[in-house]
């Protein structure tokens, strides 16, 4: 035998896929709003602010954690409605926020602060899912992690550019794991960029110093000659660099 709860709950349904707008506040606040119905809701472009608002405030339908993540990417959530609720969601939860297309970019970009934050006390597992799948600003954080093996999947997630890893290389105090992934990574390491932070890294093996250099130009030499602390040995060998390509242009226009 059908329950009084149950045409309610039709109803409210229904209400959720209504096209009249006055349906929506009705069915937000209301205790008895399904998972479902609420979800619908949520689905709508044209769902109102107050609306959005109405459903935060509402317990019974914010137990969801789908309901939770679905308010914070609509579009027209209010940020006061929506900051609050990044801060409550689980890591992965906020990776998967920060890589909706339909997010709102300042919402993205609040979460993967939040997700940045918490790196420190986040378990191996998780942070090896977040270097492999996270977005590009994530996975950079993730480059001078202690593990090899995240700072590895760090470098392989798609989402990363070249200006991080430069970056990251640039750092002084950047782990010699990271600088080693770096020059081995087949793709990393034949960027010239990646290169010319790779000869200014005090990591970096002299054999690799010894391979990169040869591949640049010498104004590029002169550049990294004049503006890095380099290593003794470094910097010796990239004289003897620059007056072997000297010799060799001279020796090419006689």
């Amino acid at each position: 035998m059908p329950t009084e709860e149950q045409p309610q709950q039709s109803a409210l349904g229904e209400a959720a896929h209504a096209n009249v707008p006055e349906a929506s506040p009705q069915a937000a606040t209301h205790a008895g709003l399904s998972e479902d119905a609420a979800l619908a809701l949520l689905a709508r472009a044209d769902l109102l602010a107050s609306e959005l608002e109405a459903l935060a405030r509402n317990r019974e339908v914010l137990r969801s954690r789908k309901i939770s993540i679905a308010i914070v990417m609509h579009a027209h959530t209010p940020r006061h409605v929506s900051l609050p609720l990044i801060r409550n969601l689980f890591t992965l939860e906020l990776m998967k926020v920060t890589l909706h297309p339909m997010t709102p970019a300042d919402i993205k970009r609040a979460g993967e602060e939040v997700m940045m934050t918490r790196l420190p006390g986040v378990s191996v597992g998780e942070r090896l899912t977040l270097a492999r799948r996270a977005s590009g600003r994530v996975a950079a954080a993730l480059l001078c992690d202690a593990e090899p093996r995240i700072i590895r999947a760090a470098l392989d997630n798609g989402r990363l550019v070249e200006a991080d890893v430069v970056k990251a290389m640039m750092r002084q105090k950047s782990p010699a794991a990271f600088v080693a992934a770096v020059c081995h990574h087949p793709g990393w390491s034949v960027r010239r960029e990646v290169r010319k932070a790779a000869l200014r890294n005090q990591h970096t093996p002299l054999g690799v110093v010894l391979q990169f250099a040869r591949g640049l130009h010498p104004g590029e030499l002169r550049e990294i000659l004049n503006g890095s602390k380099l290593r003794q040995n470094v910097r010796d060998y990239l004289l003897r660099e620059l007056e072997r390509q000297g010799a060799a242009s001279a020796a090419g226009h006689s």
